[in-house]
């Protein structure tokens, strides 16, 4: 019985050194395929809600699908990933297969083969040089390799800055996924070839300021040289760009330079409405994808989403662009993605954005590159329309004219970052909404706030509204008063006071209730053109003395006044 147990030990023993060998024989090929490759794609067991969540934090999440979770892996998540000890598959991939490099560049422009980095950057300018009047070549910024990250602006006027609503397309920040990429160009060709015969086209041109930016990672798809070899997802310092913007509940990242200059350019244009466009799988992805719970506008969201999907399944073969929700989900609903650019232009810049998920290949063979232009270009094209409806306005100054810098929000509607704002210069604003009536607030700095009850907006149609708002201003405020003057007084629950020239700037303010308390103490701002405004909603009614002391100056001024309820 000893002997067998002796034998049974040993049988286990040996079992168990050969488990662990062959994962250190793993995890040693994992390690150079890394090395050598700049990356690798693994599959692991689906491990759970709560696990997946813990490893997209860290590492890159391509797919979440059946019972298994895709991870491309870099040289700088690779070692965490094998310290965690995860059960793994690595999956290797023929590197040029299906894949042909255009010989020239008119065959690049047939569409039907990837241009050499040459190539696209002379398409690029054969664009901006061929239709001069409707399209401009810009620069977003450089690569870490130097690499130009180019982008088109293609509009009726498209050296001159219209108050047009301004509309964004961009591909392959994941430099493997390569659909988009030749998608946008063909758009760009299509839109421009376009103009004078096609209505929509030109409907499309003449209203919106269209910006393309066919390849946002051009050291990942560039990554073998100036050919499309082997293409990775990352940029050359081995980070994934779309998990690379700046997150609401995450600390910094070291954000990289494509990133920052990425950022610079999306705050400059401050975009209505962009798709950003991906491989791996079939499916438009809408926010949010960093929190479970759905955008305020998730109905307008499922709706240009599940246009999107189902004209594609109008012209495709059956099977294509039907994952999930028949093609459509929200991101957090498929798996979470923290620091993507999707939320980040959403959230933290008021716009919408989408992500289009285009092929199950990251690597489109150049057979399949017609199709999938064929199966998307309606809903390209239709997509852009949705910049043209919903409310579109501009917000000036009631006694100026002048152009007026204002939030626009929803009450009871808008929450997370969902409103939107007017252009400093223009005063002009768009706000897509699904068809409904809204009661929209409009407020700025040094003007009362407005509301305007029951704005309809019609599916397919935009709503016009030209907004004009009350500065906070009365004659009184165009005097130099020996001591602050305060208006409306009586107040109730909030005053004006209009400060002498000698307080400018930082200024003290202590309000004092009868018996000689203080009750508030607080510094703000005093500027020529508005007099300070004083929130006094959480004090009682009564007789009160503020008094003022200029920061720099040291100079104070008291005025008296009442709250009446």
């Amino acid at each position: 019985m000893i002997k067998n147990l002796l034998i049974l030990f040993f049988v286990f023993s040996s079992l168990a050194q050969l488990h662990f060998s062959q994962n250190g024989s793993d995890d040693e090929r994992l390690r150079s395929i890394v090395s050598e490759k700049g990356q690798a794609e693994v599959i692991i067991p689906d491990p759970g809600s709560r696990e997946i969540d813990r490893i997209t934090r860290i590492a890159s999440i391509s797919s979440v699908k059946g019972k298994e979770v895709r991870i491309f892996l870099s040289p700088l998540t690779v070692e965490w990933f094998i310290s965690e000890g995860f059960d793994y598959q690595i999956i290797e991939r023929t590197a040029s297969k299906g894949i042909i490099s255009s010989a020239s560049l008119s065959q690049a422009m047939e569409w039907e083969s990837y241009p050499s980095y040459p190539q696209y950057d002379s398409i690029m300018k054969y664009f901006a040089a061929t239709y001069p009047l409707l399209c401009i070549l810009d620069t977003i910024g450089t690569s870490i390799n130097g690499r130009l990250i180019l982008c088109l602006k293609i509009s009726d006027n498209s050296g001159v800055a219209e108050p047009e609503p301004e509309v964004f397309y961009s591909s392959a920040i994941h430099g493997n996924e390569t659909a988009g990429f030749i998608l946008m160009l063909r758009l760009a060709d299509y839109l421009l070839e376009n103009y004078t015969s096609d209505l929509k086209v030109k409907d499309l041109v003449d209203n919106l300021e269209i910006w393309i930016n066919p390849l946002a990672n051009p050291d990942g798809t560039y990554n073998s040289g100036n050919f499309i070899i082997s293409p990775v997802r990352n940029n050359a310092n081995g980070y994934d760009l779309n998990r690379n913007f700046p997150d609401p509940e995450i600390p910094d990242a070291i954000r990289q330079k494509e990133t920052l200059e990425m950022m610079s350019f999306l705050a400059d244009h401050r975009f209505v409405l962009s798709a950003n466009f991906h491989s791996g799988a079939e499916v438009v992805n809408y926010p949010w994808d960093r929190w479970q719970t759905p955008h305020p506008d998730y109905e307008w969201f499922y709706s240009i989403s599940r246009a999107w999907a189902d004209t594609v399944h109008l012209y495709s073969e059956p099977g294509y662009m039907d994952y999930l929700d028949n093609g459509v989900t929200q991101g957090y609903d498929w798996y979470p993605v923290y620091g993507g650019r999707q939320d980040y232009v959403t959230y933290t810049l008021s716009g919408r954005e989408i992500t289009v998920e285009l092929d199950e290949d990251f690597i489109t063979p150049t057979s399949g590159l017609s199709d999938i232009w064929y199966y998307n270009y309606r809903s390209l094209l239709g997509f852009l329309q949705n910049a043209l409806y919903g409310i579109h306005g501009q917000i000036s100054d009631a006694f100026t004219g002048d152009p007026v810098s204002a939030k626009i929000f929803i009450e009871r509607h808008d929450k997370d970052s969902s409103h939107v704002y007017s252009d400093t210069l223009t005063g002009n604003f768009t706000r897509l909404l699904a068809p409904g009536s809204y009661d929209i607030t409009f407020t700025a700095d040094g003007y009362w706030d407005l509301v305007i009850k029951d704005i309809t907006v019609l599916k397919g149609e935009p709503t016009k509204l030209f907004v004009k708002i009350k500065p906070m201003l009365n004659p009184a405020d165009t005097t130099n008063p020996a001591h602050p003057f305060f208006y409306p007084n009586p107040a109730g629950s909030y005053i004006n006071a209009v400060l002498p020239e000698s307080i400018r700037g930082a200024v003290n303010i202590r309000i004092y209730n009868i018996a000689g308390i203080k009750v508030s103490d607080f510094d703000t701002e005093a500027s020529d053109r508005y007099p300070v405004r004083l929130d006094i909603s959480r004090l009682p009614a009564g007789s009160y003395f503020a008094v003022f002391t200029g920061i720099a100056t040291n100079l104070s001024y008291t005025g008296r006044f009442i709250i009446f309820r």
